[in-house]
């Protein structure tokens, strides 16, 4: 079984690095395991890099593993140097522990934590890092590191090429490192896994395990996801694609996944889709065949909208979509989800919902259009809407009923060119 899940995750190109790849299959395969990955609390959200190991998680619980979540509550605190040139600003502890909160309950929701053999865990590092004296933390976890491996990690290397790194944030492999010690004491936790920039602090904690109780652990690390332009996976213009739907709308969420490069599909169904090869290969054979219907990237944006806000949220935000093109009743959309959707698109806000400037002076307004002839001219060649109503005199200009929940009025451009304009106080 375990055997055909390494197969299945070397096949979606989800394993970076492992220790003896044999060795961990016949570990797994020799009966239900507990395995963790570690979520630090450095925002109130989770996002779509973490959603990376989420996925990892769900597949060994799937598989009949019993998966630990750890939020970092401590090494939140200190500060992760991986992947950073600089020193990360410490966040106040009051701070850490309500995002710690708002983290278990997105993770909550993702995993299976009823009751069962594999049901999985929740575990925050807080609770065994805080009791320990800093004399006890350097005479029984300190004892067992080298100073000169540890300077050969990477993350601690490249920090040190780049101007240097703090005695916390060189701490932190030491941290981690405790953390898989004590889930191997308490859990009987034998397999870590991580991003592959994590890659010293898992090996770290395996020597660790070894050195303290003569046994060994194991790990599996996860690729870092890249865009095909080379740019970081889960970051936009305007931001990272968080999980939360107050940072990041369940449409904006959506959307992503529907406007990602053609180029990506493939890696992003195997990364983040549960379907089968077979599902997975019939829809990237339709993507070559008829790349303009984007059905890869609609199922794959149905499906992972689905797990993280549920099926009734991804529901709304396709009706909003279609409505928006002209292919349903915009007044239909909850304000909530239209809110949402219109937070996307250029803009412009008016404050007297009785004085509305002409569709003219609005489409000008928000960008999409960059003169008033340019737009009088739209309307005479009848691409010119609000609200999916086609707009014919050169002068119109909505009233307070053409409001939608008394705020939003949608302009349209053509088939594909939206605009929003919101009343404001």
């Amino acid at each position: 079984m375990t055997a055909a899940l390494i197969r299945d995750l070397t096949w979606r190109g989800a394993i970076a690095q492992t220790t003896d790849e044999a060795e961990l299959i016949k570990h797994l395969d020799s009966g239900s395991r507990t395995l963790y990955i570690g979520f630090d609390p450095t925002a109130p959200s989770l996002h779509l890099g973490n959603l990376v190991q989420m996925t990892m998680l769900r597949r060994f619980q799937l598989a009949g593993h019993r998966p630990i979540a750890l939020v970092g509550g401590a090494t939140g605190l200190v500060g992760d140097p991986s992947g950073r040139n600089s020193e990360r600003t410490l966040n106040d502890e009051e701070i850490v522990e309500q995002w710690v909160g708002r983290i278990r309950h997105q993770l909550e929701g993702f995993l299976d934590f009823s009751n069962g053999k594999n049901a999985a865990l929740m575990v925050n590092n807080l609770d065994w890092t805080a009791p320990i004296s800093a004399i006890n933390f350097l005479r029984d976890i300190g004892k067992h590191f080298s100073v000169n491996q540890m300077l050969a990690k990477d993350s601690v290397a490249t920090r040190l090429e780049a101007g240097g790194i703090s005695y916390t944030e060189f701490s932190y492999q030491v941290l981690q490192a405790l953390d898989f010690l004590e889930l191997f004491k308490r859990h009987d936790c034998t397999l870590q896994l991580g991003g592959s920039d994590q890659w010293g602090n898992i090996t770290a904690g395996l020597d660790l395990i070894r050195k303290v109780t003569t046994k060994s652990g194991y790990a599996l690390s996860v690729p870092l996801l890249t865009k095909a332009d080379g740019t970081k996976f889960g970051k936009t213009a305007s931001g990272s694609i968080w999980l939360d739907p107050a940072m990041t709308s369940p449409y904006a969420f959506f959307q992503f996944f529907i406007n990602s490069d053609d180029r990506d599909v493939e890696k992003l169904l195997k990364i983040f889709s549960f379907k089968s090869h077979e599902e997975i290969s019939a829809l990237l054979d339709s993507h070559q065949t008829n790349p303009g219907l984007r059905e890869a990237h609609r199922a794959l944006a149905r499906e992972v909208t689905t797990l993280i806000h549920g099926a009734e949220a991804c529901d709304s935000v396709e009706a909003a979509a279609r409505a928006l093109f002209g292919q349903g009743e915009i007044q239909s959309i909850d304000l909530k989800t239209l809110a949402g959707a219109l937070a996307e698109l250029p803009r412009t806000e008016i404050k007297d919902k009785n004085a509305i400037p002409t569709w003219v002076d609005l489409i000008v307004a928000t960008g999409v259009v960059e003169s008033k002839s340019a737009a009088r001219r739209i309307i005479k060649e009848g691409g010119a809407y609000l609200n999916n109503v086609k707009v014919t005199a050169e002068d119109f200009a909505p009233t307070s009923g053409d409001l939608i929940g008394g705020r939003f009025l949608v302009l349209r451009k053509g088939k594909r060119d939206l605009a929003a304009v919101e009343v404001v106080a």
